[in-house]
């Protein structure tokens, strides 16, 4: 094949540059806002202060309650525990339920796995109400565990869909040689099949994580105490009928992504394998 020439290579750089800058652009801004001593919007179209200063992640960190004790670090702490929570039950759950479709053929197997991605359809505000009745009753509402069991859930029907494909990749022969060699079914589905399996469960486990990380609908309706907020419900606050502080919201904003990108960053090669591997089948 022959190669570019120096003017197809340019544009091509060129035109990458400007989608950059695009993409780029608001997130500067948001970043300015952060870095900006004012709590409005600032004037002019350059995405980059003029003015540095760290007073409003000083502030967002360093929110207490009415009695002096820690709240933002406390909220913080929440969602990492509800996140990390969520994550962990739902792909337990998940990947049991995603072997077992991917291996045994049983009456009403396709209706069930078209019933899981049929869930995804509807938005979470529906399940509102009938959520909060049920965590109600159940003596739940402003509790962690509470909103851990409904992320957890909901997060279920697509990390079942998601492991299943993959599961599908995995021979089936290897399991039978364990078996022959024997090994129980549980002891190949823990000892050979999730070990194989650790590219699908980075990335279901992630989605499960940054899935109930970004949640506010939910969290919003089913968590009245402050002290039980997670940080979407907090962000919000910033922004009030009457004025908003998007200086505080920007920093915010910021702390709350620290943590999804460390993970990006940390789990990447899995995440890479995890979206690529079962493109091929065997």
């Amino acid at each position: 094949m022959r190669a570019p020439g120096p003017r197809t290579v340019l544009l091509t750089h060129a035109l990458l540059a400007g989608a950059t800058a695009i993409v780029l652009y608001p997130v500067l801004w948001v970043v300015k806002m952060a870095l900006s001593p004012s709590q409005g919007f600032a004037g002019g179209a350059s995405p980059f202060p003029t003015r540095v200063t760290l007073d409003n992640f000083v502030a967002v960190a360093t929110t207490t309650t009415s009695d002096g004790s820690a709240l933002f670090l406390h909220q913080l702490a929440n969602s990492l525990v509800v996140a990390s929570a969520t994550a962990v039950v739902g792909v337990s759950i998940a990947a049991t339920a995603a072997w077992s479709l991917s291996r045994w053929r049983f009456a009403g197997r396709d209706a069930l796995i078209s019933g899981f991605l049929l869930t995804q359809m509807f938005p979470s505000v529906l399940m509102a109400i009938p959520l909060y009745l049920l965590l109600d009753a159940l003596h739940l509402l402003d509790s962690l565990g509470g909103l851990v069991l409904v992320y957890a859930t909901t997060s279920v029907p697509f990390s079942i869909w998601n492991l299943k494909g993959y599961f599908d990749t995995i021979p089936p022969e290897l399991e039978e040689a364990a078996t022959l060699d024997g090994a129980s079914r549980w002891t190949t589905f823990t000892k050979i099949i999730l070990p194989l399996a650790r590219p699908a469960l980075v990335v279901t486990g992630l989605f499960s994580f940054m899935t109930a990380w970004n949640e506010f609908i939910l969290a919003a309706t089913l968590i009245g105490d402050e002290r039980a907020y997670t940080l979407p419900v907090v962000l919000n606050g910033y922004v009030g009928e009457f004025g908003a502080e998007w200086g505080k919201f920007a920093a915010g904003a910021m702390i709350v992504s620290v943590p999804v990108i460390a993970l990006f960053f940390f789990l990447q090669k899995q995440l890479v394998e995890g979206l690529t591997a079962g493109g091929v089948k065997g």
